[in-house]
């Protein structure tokens, strides 16, 4: 249970910083916006690894866990349960954002919950979504596997930069998910076109996280 809480926890703090910022900064609007964004979410991601990485393993997102599931390093009954508690975590994180938000507006630059949707087609979406997604969580599972020896000591620090590097991609053409809870808490707020388009970001990414688990089990050293 204590995983499941560390994992609720984690999301949590993933949604209100990383939504919070793009409220708060507007973004899209400007580029000095979409980089803060993009940092917010890659410094929490760092942040939760270096708390929560011992007791849990710092999934915070769901397709991370369905890679990781797919590995073989969890169990199936760890992985729903891993999976529930993240969006639990995500919706406490958009319930206290929004609360934010609409008790005093004037203070959000922002007028959205920071939700997720397709600035182009949803085909555009998702392709976005599948392929950034497979960079993030093979990212992950490399950063954290035991063939890269002392290195995973700093797999934290990896993985939230490389999720800075995905929201610069990203943000323009999705406001980048790769991550379902982080996209279906705001959603469930936010309502019209960021729920009518939000099985983009739940397929998108588990599609993603599935190519991330094929690649890494031809390349990895402990496989031969």
């Amino acid at each position: 249970m204590k995983k499941y809480l560390a994992e609720m926890f984690g999301t949590m703090v993933l949604v209100l910083m990383g939504c919070g910022t793009a409220v708060s900064l507007n973004c899209g609007v400007d580029t000095s916006a979409v980089v803060g964004t993009a940092c917010a979410f890659g410094l929490a991601v760092v942040a939760m690894a270096y708390t929560i990485g011992g007791i849990s393993g710092c999934h915070i997102n769901p397709a991370i866990t369905l890679g990781c599931l797919l590995s073989k390093r969890m169990s199936g009954k760890d992985a729903g349960m891993y999976m529930l508690f993240q969006v639990i975590g995500a919706f406490i994180g958009s319930a206290i954002l929004f609360a934010l938000v609409s008790t005093s507006p004037e203070l959000a630059k922002g007028t959205t919950t920071g939700a997720n949707a397709c600035s182009g087609t949803v085909v555009n979406g998702l392709i976005a979504e599948v392929v950034l997604t497979a960079v993030f969580v093979l990212v992950v599972l490399g950063a954290t596997a035991k063939t890269n020896g002392a290195t995973n000591n700093f797999a934290g620090l990896a993985i939230g930069l490389s999720l800075i590097l995905i929201h610069f991609v990203g943000i323009h053409y999705t406001g980048t998910s790769v991550n379902p809870a982080r996209s279906i808490a705001p959603a469930v707020f936010e309502g019209g076109k960021a729920l009518q388009e939000l099985w983009v970001f739940i397929v998108g990414p588990f599609i993603g996280a599935i190519i991330a688990a094929g690649i890494w089990k031809v390349i990895n050293l402990d496989n031969e």
